[in-house]
């Protein structure tokens, strides 16, 4: 390697002082040498040597074939082997639960998807998640000593440094539930645990955009809320309420009262559910953010035009956003974003219009690619880095 190649892969790149440090420059994937290592790290061969030993060891790291030899024996490569061990992702709602199982780079290993109610409370759904992934564990021909951690999104708010709900409107019983410690003792291995929205987030930006620094996530479907990632990071706030949307005022909205005790929040004016009871006083039979979607797609002109006023209602509270964040790329998702383009272009009508020029210069507004996913992908993505971070490895290798 030449100095000149050495310097471009060393320039900003902190020098790992750790085998958890050294897998960090592992977990893109991409076959390295042990000169390779030390040329970025600057540390001695023997000590890059010793610590790539320990990964293999691990089955984190396994050999990759042989690089171009430039004379004499070519060297082997190594690269990260997100197959030695599985995560349980879980994406609950309030009437649903999909669960899969995931190596550690968040594919897809096995999947499930099934009706049930989060009204249920946590005994009963967490003990029907804990055996559903079980049986999803050994569908996925792993042995249960293969999954190292779960993550698990919930449609409420949540205190992510705890795991556990905080007065949780939609899920009856589950304030404060110990989720972490109750899916811990059946399962074994740590718990993960955030809101719903987050974790959708986590999921879009890790698997759809990873070069997205900025970037809001939208969830539009029976209530309204938003993850944000800022700086490559998820942002929850000071007590994990950071997102919280649905309960913005609508600037010059309607005065419609909130589940929250407030009137004119956007979730009251333009989430699925208020599209829905919007119809009904027109005299459609819809009950349901589905059946909006349903009613949109089969070419009702009164659901499109109320599923488009909705994406303005969203796209006055979004522009503050904008302005506030300067978000590079906003996903739109949840059920009323199946709508299509009526909702996307209500938003971006206002959003575009609204907001300053700077902010959205390269400004992209879209919808989601992960075709339901994004919840489990986003649950994968939280507890495979629970093990894979930097501390996790170096007490992992103890």
């Amino acid at each position: 390697m030449t100095d000149r190649m050495t310097e471009e892969l060393t320039r900003g790149v902190p020098r790992p002082t750790g085998a958890g440090e050294l897998f960090q420059l592992l977990r893109d994937g991409r076959p390295r040498t042990r000169a390779d290592l030390a040329a970025v790290t600057g540390q001695a061969r023997s000590t890059v040597a010793a610590r790539v030993d320990l990964l293999l060891s691990s089955g984190l790291v396994a050999p990759a074939g042989e690089a171009a030899s430039t004379g004499g024996r070519p060297p082997v490569t190594f690269a990260f082997n997100p197959r030695a061990r599985a995560v349980l992702a879980v994406d609950l709602g309030a009437t649903h639960a999909r669960l899969a199982v995931t190596d550690l780079a968040g594919q897809v290993l096995v999947e499930h998807h099934q009706p049930l109610a989060i009204a249920e409370g946590p005994d009963v759904v967490l003990d029907r998640v804990a055996r559903v992934g079980t049986e999803l564990v050994r569908e996925a021909g792993r042995e249960p000593t293969d999954l190292v951690s779960v993550g698990v999104g919930l449609p409420g708010p949540v205190d992510h440094g705890t795991g556990r709900p905080t007065n949780p409107p939609i899920m009856p019983g589950w304030d404060d539930a110990d989720v972490p410690g109750h899916l811990g003792r059946l399962l074994g291995v740590p718990v993960l645990v955030d809101n719903d929205v987050n974790v959708m987030a986590l999921g879009e930006h890790a698997s759809t955009y990873p070069e997205v620094d900025h970037l809001l996530f939208i969830k539009v479907a029976t209530g309204i809320g938003a993850g944000i990632i800022s700086d490559g990071q998820i942002r929850r706030g000071a007590q994990g309420a950071a997102g919280d949307l649905g309960h913005i005022a609508v600037p010059g909205g309607r005065d419609l009262p909130c589940r929250c005790g407030n009137t004119g929040c956007l979730e009251a004016v333009a989430s699925g559910s208020a599209i829905a009871t919007a119809l009904r006083s027109e005299g459609l039979e819809v009950a349901s953010s589905s059946e909006v979607v349903a009613l949109v797609r089969a070419g009702n002109l009164a659901a499109s035009r109320a599923v488009r006023e909705a994406g303005r209602d969203i796209g006055g509270v979004l522009a503050a956003c904008v302005s506030l964040l300067n978000p590079s790329l906003i996903v739109v998702g949840g059920v009323v974003a199946e709508a299509g383009e009526h909702l996307l272009a209500g938003i971006r009508e206002v959003v575009y219009r609204r907001s300053l020029p700077l902010a959205t210069q390269h400004l992209r507004i879209v919808t989601t690619r992960t075709k339901g996913r994004a919840g489990v992908l986003g649950a994968s993505a939280m507890a495979a880095e629970h093990v894979l971070s930097s501390a996790a490895i170096d007490a992992s290798l103890g």
